[in-house]
């Protein structure tokens, strides 16, 4: 793996560049042949490609409602592809590798570092086989929880692929379901919205799948001894909660007061949860407010946890730009953390980010409002929705041109991938250490 008859250099940042895309390429060549669409005919390579993307990326937003367009083969494929995406080209072509008896060597495990976005180098294998025994086990656990439920909207032997496939796409944050039909389509899990086990147990997997690996090996080796854990799941933890609840209380109150008081209380969790990256929803969004439209689009631009299967911007960012924020007001000459401080090196890092994803996001709602002659809200929505891989619409998405689909893609990849993996692949990872005299400027 990762290795060449001849000498040729590729840093790790191209190595997971060409990893997704190469997995996106391939996927869309395979959707295209007859054995995968439910009538047996070829698809068009813009309808798979748009699959594909969104299947690795972990996104959810489909242009062809994915219970009704595609065969088994097919929906086993679109599975296959969630599961890369959602653990990572590098960590799943490692996986592969370990499994197979053969060694890790140096460079596989630089490049498995950067892929998960961990601290440190040391102990990178054994973290690897706690994500797959993670990832298998919440997968599993999640899908026979669900099986009695299906079993009775769908039988025996379609509830359990049915099953397995909401629970990988829960717990990887992708949001594609299988219960729509040619007659309904796109109802995602509309039919289940007063439906207890599915509602809790995807909005568990979601945020099992959300806060990360790092978090979860926290949780696996110091148990409730929070003080012990790295600053990073500290942070995860209570943002991720933060950002559940007070969303919720909001759409308990100001959208499902029309609901009883249990639907409300599930109906409200689950859009808040579903947010953070992951897709599903259980009533039409459509009907929500322009406020909490807002508010969702705030949400999905945040998104889960650094090193997780969720995409955004990330809650650590949001939480070092507020607490950089915090400082500034208070007078503060550095920005602090649970008592740690937070070097500049990555202050600027999490700004550069922000910019970076507010301004994809704003420039191609704009660019996509002027295309298609849309409001610029509904535009808003859907580029949120696939710069942070979430999933969620307003419908828009199906009716879009070429031109628009292909400015999700490449929001999808860019979310997924990561922007700075990006351009750290096309610049390379020079450091330029020059200083220029000091002086200062008036801001604000």
């Amino acid at each position: 793996m990762f290795s060449f008859p001849f000498k040729f250099h590729i840093s790790g940042f191209r190595i997971i560049f060409l990893g997704f895309a190469g997995v996106i390429l391939l996927g869309a060549l395979i959707l295209m042949l007859p054995f995968a669409s439910a009538d047996g005919t070829f698809t068009n390579f813009s309808d798979t490609l748009f699959t594909a993307t969104s299947a690795v990326c972990v996104t959810g937003l489909v242009i062809a409602d994915t219970g009704s367009t595609w065969s088994v083969w097919g929906k086993a494929i679109i599975l296959g592809l969630i599961q890369i995406g959602g653990l990572g080209v590098v960590t799943t072509a490692v996986s592969i590798t370990m499994f197979s008896g053969r060694r890790i060597d140096l460079m596989q495990r630089s490049v498995l570092q950067e892929s998960m976005s961990a601290a440190q180098l040391g102990g990178i294998v054994r973290l690897t086989l706690f994500i797959i025994r993670v990832t298998v086990a919440a997968e599993l656990i999640g899908a026979s929880l669900m099986y009695p439920v299906y079993r009775i909207a769908y039988g025996n032997k379609r509830a359990v692929f049915i099953s397995l496939f909401h629970s990988v796409s829960a717990f990887c944050n992708a949001g594609f379901d299988l219960t729509g039909t040619k007659s309904a389509p796109f109802v995602s899990l509309t039919g289940f919205a007063a439906e207890p086990v599915v509602n809790i147990v995807i909005m568990l997997l979601i945020i099992t799948g959300g806060i990360g690996f790092l978090t979860w090996d926290d949780i696996h080796k110091h148990h409730l001894h929070i003080d012990r854990y790295r600053l990073q799941s500290k942070i995860v933890l209570t943002v991720t909660l933060i950002l559940i609840f007070l969303p919720a209380v909001f759409f308990y109150f100001h959208e499902y007061a029309d609901l009883p008081v249990g639907n409300r209380v599930l109906a409200s969790l689950f859009q808040s949860v579903t947010t953070r990256t992951a897709g599903f929803n259980t009533t039409d969004l459509s009907t929500l407010s322009d406020t909490a439209k807002m508010m969702m689009i705030l949400l999905m631009l945040i998104g889960g946890s650094s090193g997780s299967t969720a995409g955004g911007m990330k809650v650590t960012t949001f939480a070092v730009l507020f607490a950089a924020c915090i400082g500034v007001f208070r007078h503060r000459s550095s920005t602090n953390l649970f008592q740690r401080s937070i070097s500049e090196t990555i202050i600027r890092k999490a700004a550069a980010i922000f910019l970076m994803y507010f301004a994809l996001f704003l420039s191609s709602a704009m660019m996509i409002s002027c295309i298609e002659n849309l409001p610029i809200l509904p535009c808003m929505f859907e580029t949120a929705s696939a710069l942070a891989t979430v999933g969620l619409t307003l419908g828009i998405t199906p009716n879009l041109c070429l031109v628009s689909r292909f400015i999700l893609i490449m929001l999808m990849f860019f979310g997924r991938v990561g922007g700075l993996t990006i351009i750290y692949a096309a610049v390379g990872t020079r450091y330029d250490v020059s200083k220029y005299p000091h002086e200062d400027i008036a801001v604000g």
